[in-house]
């Protein structure tokens, strides 16, 4: 039998395991035990096709990062990322899909210029104050902030945190088994940071299918980079808030909603009893495989335990589910997809020298008049 794992997940910089509710999905009985977590170590021509990106010309300032950007000035620059990043991703197994997160809500807002991570003050209220950006884990935070302090130590005024995240980002989704793509480097940090900004571009839980679609076009991304990026979900949680209205009076004739598979909704609901008294209650994006990254996502969407209501819309959708089965029946075909589309984000509106920085703190702009 294929058993779900429906998870607890700790808090950002909380000390406790995270917790597993095992319930199989051919059984009518509910989740009840409760484990300790640890870190889980078509024709050719027609495939091919599928999996070739839209192309666009690199930008001026795209055209200035390279791969070895820091082999002179910072030549340990990789090995203190690795360093740092497998110490965290031991301790704190959900880090690497809290640091996912945190570089695509970076990128999709000011680009990929390291904005959420700065902290709000009197004068301002940064990105990671936004309503959406609340939720974002603590460990990813943390991850940015190590690999900073030891960078500094060994190459002051050298690295950026825009770059520190996109490598940390990629780093750890090849560590819990995803694909390695290229990082290009050279990235300066951003000099605004505004909650505002953040409404409108980053995709909520409850949007429709053809607003994510409209809004991920808008940002110069197709619908099958949509969904292959949709495709980090394969590890990770989500709050219950984020999907109660799916499974509490979702009508006046179900309880949850009907495209959940039945015993998985009936989980959900025993797991998410409480959320409202404690808004720490999460399950996990992929039930099956939480922590490997691979293509079980699109499988469970496919039987009906996508978790969130932007999830079950790209099984729904025709114009998102062709992708969803490409990827359910070819996890290379997900792998190569998902590596193009990071590829693609990690380059979207960076900032170079006149319009960026080094931080001295990632947390903070350089200046106190930025």
């Amino acid at each position: 039998n294929s058993h779900l794992l429906l998870c607890c997940p700790q808090l950002p910089n909380s000390s406790n395991h995270e917790k597993l509710f095992y319930h199989s999905i051919s059984s009518p009985t509910p989740p009840s035990s409760i484990f300790s977590q640890t870190m889980a170590i078509p024709s050719l021509p027609l495939l091919l096709l599928l999996l070739v990106p839209s192309l666009t010309l690199l930008s001026p300032t795209e055209s200035k990062l390279t791969l070895d950007y820091y082999n002179k000035t910072c030549p340990q620059f990789y090995d203190i990322i690795q360093q740092i990043i497998t110490a965290k991703q031991i301790s704190a197994p959900s880090t690497a899909a809290a640091t996912v997160r945190l570089f695509f809500h970076d990128c999709m807002v000011e680009g990929c210029d390291a904005s959420v991570l700065i902290s709000s003050n009197s004068f301002n209220t940064g990105e990671r104050d936004a309503d959406i950006n609340l939720s974002l884990p603590g460990d990813a935070f943390d991850l940015v902030t190590r690999a900073k302090t030891a960078l500094e130590l060994q190459c002051p005024g050298i690295v950026s945190c825009a770059d520190i995240l996109a490598v940390a980002a990629r780093d750890l989704v090849t560590m819990v088994g995803g694909p390695y793509y290229n990082v290009q480097l050279g990235r300066k940090d951003g000099l605004v940071s505004r909650a505002s900004e953040v409404e409108g571009n980053v995709a909520r839980p409850n949007m429709s299918m053809t607003h994510i679609i409209t809004l991920f076009d808008s940002k110069g991304f197709t619908v099958q980079e949509l969904v292959a990026l949709a495709g980090a979900h394969t590890i990770g949680f989500s709050h219950c808030s984020q999907f109660s209205n799916r499974i509490f009076n979702f009508s006046k004739t179900s309880d949850y909603d009907p495209t959940y598979n039945p015993k998985f909704a009936e989980g959900l609901r025993k797991l998410c009893a409480n959320y409202k008294n404690d808004t720490s209650m999460s399950a996990f994006n992929d039930p099956i495989t939480p922590n490997k990254f691979d293509n079980m996502y699109f499988l469970n969407l496919q039987r009906g335990l996508g978790l969130l209501a932007s999830d079950q819309a790209m099984v729904s959708d025709p114009r998102t589910k062709v992708y969803v089965d490409l990827y359910a029946g070819n996890q290379s075909a997900f792998f190569q997809a998902f590596a193009h589309a990071m590829e693609k984000v990690s380059v979207y509106k960076i900032k170079t020298e006149g319009n960026g920085e080094v931080r001295r703190r990632c947390d903070a702009f350089n200046s106190i008049n930025t």
